[in-house]
């Protein structure tokens, strides 16, 4: 059984969550411990599991992915094969089971109008447990959520974490080489610059300058998970929210800056707004609700779907979900 972080290990995975690449000493200068505190802590937290880095593409500078969310209804006794077969999918970054053990969410990032053809035209009709589904594009995530750090940092040590935003991003052109960075940094996010270099058959600064136009860019986002269970996190959920047109940016936006939403973003379907939720218990997700979304103008309606288990996140299977 795993337990929970004590204070200052959870304070240095909140440092992580929201600067995956953060060096050591900045993590230390910023949470006022030393450098080899940090190293002491961090090392085995990355070393069995419990901090994992990563990195996922931004789909506005991958025109051919297709980022989808579904809503997969399941028989109960099935969801757990359900849910692990699309946790297997390379390009699912995301299974979640819902509410009352009979529902699936799950993002993926399809390659092209062909895979997303396949998976819903005849895989998803060909598997008996799936009884129903219902498709959602993503239209715009909402990016204040990225240095998202459970509430654990105050806004003070976030500055100190956050690379400098005085300067709109601006998209690099693409290299042969930056393909074998991406898919090295998304089976280690913390990888060094001389083991990037090896990978992508270049040299170290190269790697460094790439990495940096490439994440400065945001042609990728860079990502740390954790089991929230273990930095005291009871309760998250899913709210499905519809907004009128005209308000949809501006509820986005506000919803994104909060300390208790870990993901934000613009969707089609009935619900055009997807919120994925993470607070302390069951207390603080009611004033979340009530005292946050409730008192937002342009909401008409609302669906919350509490997570049971995430078996998937940001691309990365969880260990003992299913």
């Amino acid at each position: 059984m795993r337990h929970r972080l004590t204070e200052t290990d959870s304070r240095i995975a909140a440092a992580m969550l929201a600067a995956p690449r953060a060096s050591w000493r900045t993590v230390g200068r910023v949470l006022g411990v030393s450098e080899r505190t940090v190293v002491r802590r961090a090392a085995p937290l990355f070393h069995d599991g419990t901090l994992r880095a990563t990195a996922v593409r931004n789909p506005v500078h991958f025109p051919d992915l297709i980022p989808l969310a579904l809503r997969i209804r399941c028989r109960p006794n099935r969801i757990s094969a359900v849910a692990a077969t699309l946790a297997r999918r390379p390009d699912a970054l995301w299974v979640d089971v819902l509410g009352g053990g009979d529902e699936i969410c799950t993002i993926l990032f399809l390659d092209g109008p062909d895979a997303r053809n396949t998976l819903l035209l005849r895989d998803l009709p060909a598997t008996p447990a799936v009884r129903s589904w219902t498709s959602h594009v993503l239209l715009r995530v909402f990016p204040a959520a990225f240095d998202w750090s459970g509430g654990l940092l105050s806004e003070a040590e976030l500055s100190g974490l956050r690379p400098d935003l005085s300067e709109a991003p601006t998209r690099p052109a693409l290299l042969p080489l930056d393909d074998q960075l991406i898919t090295a940094l998304t089976e280690d996010g913390r990888a060094s610059y001389t083991d990037l270099a090896r990978r992508a058959d270049t040299t170290a600064l190269t790697a460094r300058r790439r990495v940096e136009a490439l994440v400065g860019g945001q042609v990728i986002r860079l990502a740390t998970e954790v089991d929230l269970a273990r930095l005291g996190i009871r309760a998250e959920a899913l709210l499905w929210i519809a907004v009128a047109p005209g308000g949809l940016e501006e509820t986005g936006r506000q919803l994104s800056r909060h300390p208790q939403v870990r993901f934000t973003s613009a969707t089609t379907g009935p619900a055009n707004l997807l919120v994925a939720v993470a607070a302390a218990d069951l207390d603080a997700l009611y004033h979340l609700l009530n005292d946050t979304v409730g008192a937002l103008p342009h909401i008409s309606t609302l669906e919350i779907a509490p997570t049971l288990t995430g078996v998937k996140r940001t691309g990365l299977v969880r260990p003992g979900s299913l």
